[in-house]
Order: C-alpha cells, then structure tokens, then sequence
C-alpha cells in the first residue's frame, strides 16, 4: 500500500499511512505528525518514495521511517538514548525525539560534513526543531556510522540508514542490554532489514524481516 500513501499534505501522508497500516500505533503516527517532511525534502516531500538530497544520499520513503519506528517503539520511551547512523536530512532523527520525549537525547550521525550541517539547518526551520538543538536533546556529528558513536553510548535504540556490508559489533556493543538495533544489511545480491535485540542477560538475538533497496553504509565519498 505504500505507493498509494502519498498525499498532498504532511497531514494526508500520515493519514493515509495509518489507513494503510503502515503505521500501526497511534504514538509513531502523533510523532510523525510533529515533523513536517517539508521542512527535510527538497522535492515531493509528501510523496511515499524516497528523495535525492545531495552527496549521493536520501531520504527514505515516509513508510520506511514509519517501518522503522514501529520496530524500535518498545524502546523509544521518554528519556531513552537513541543513535541516529546515517541521519541525512534529519528527518528520521527528529522523528525519534518526539518518541523519546521530554527528556530523551538523540544523536545523529553522518559522515559528510554538508549533511550534519544540513540536518542542522532543517531542524531550525520550526521552533520546536530549534529548541531541541538548543536544549542538547538532539545533536548531530561528523562521524563513520559503522563505528557508532561510542561518546554517546549505551544506547537504548539505534537505527542505521544505510546498508552495511557486514554486522558491525560494534554497533551491538553499544545498546543497553536490553537495547534494539534496526540496520539493513547487505547479502549476496540483496539487502534485508535485521532487528538486533541485546537481552538483559547481554546474550543477542538476530532477526531477520524483510528485503529492501538502501544506499550502502560507507567511506564518504570524494570531495568534488
């Protein structure tokens, strides 16, 4: 249903996403309806596809985001730690401070400069984006996402926006035990979502979803 999801409004998009199913909780909808995708898309920002924003990179299909909240939700309660890897636009980052709201913190990593200042500038197009810069609840960095961002760590939830050639153990070694992972990853010929859940124990369990077509998690590319 996610090619009929589109709207003409940020409204509209959520709302048909909700009729779709492709938003199931109603806090994943409210969050989403906080963060205009206008203020993150170049173009077309109210379109269920994802978007080109420069530096060989996207932003993901409004249903993905979605995708991905849902599957984190059970951890993005207020005050939790959230690692953003691959935060783009910002969109998704901004997205996961509302769930982790009022006093959670979420980082977003990047590893092209332009990108962490843009996610920066996107967010200061509403007050409410600016006040949770300003307020240290969100914060964006210059960094390689394979390795996380191990100043920030443990982490209740981290999401990767780009597929990874590998499982970086790095990345599970910083959740919170218990703590979830949502990374695509790169197989063969074909990349697949994992939910990687850290038990309390400290023991790890790999799920394996669905397929999907991401950009790949790598070195940045060369300036031109």
């Amino acid at each position: 249903m996610a090619w009929r999801s589109s709207g003409p409004t940020n409204e509209a998009l959520i709302s048909n996403l909700k009729n779709h199913g492709l938003i199931e909780s109603d806090r994943v909808k409210n969050a989403m309806l906080k963060v205009d995708r206008a203020h993150y898309a170049p173009s077309s920002p109210y379109e269920d596809s994802p978007q080109p924003i420069g530096h060989r990179a996207t932003i993901s299909a409004p249903h993905m985001h979605a995708s991905a909240c849902e599957s984190l939700l059970p951890y993005l309660h207020p005050g939790a730690k959230v690692l953003d890897i691959g935060s783009g636009s910002g969109y998704l980052t901004a997205v996961l401070a509302e769930l982790v709201s009022p006093n959670g913190t979420t980082i977003g990593v990047d590893h092209i400069q332009p990108l962490v200042d843009l996610a920066s500038s996107n967010m200061r197009k509403s007050d409410h984006g600016k006040s949770l810069l300003e307020s240290g609840r969100v914060k964006f960095v210059k960094a390689d996402g394979r390795k996380g961002w191990n100043e920030g760590a443990p982490y209740d939830a981290i999401h990767v926006g780009a597929a990874a050639a590998e499982h970086h153990q790095e990345l599970t070694d910083q959740l919170k035990a218990p703590g979830r992972l949502f990374v695509p990853v790169e197989e063969e010929w074909s990349q697949h979502i994992y939910v990687i859940d850290k038990k309390e124990d400290g023991t790890v369990e790999r799920k394996k979803l669905f397929g999907v077509q991401y950009v790949p998690l790598t070195d940045a590319p060369p300036e031109q």
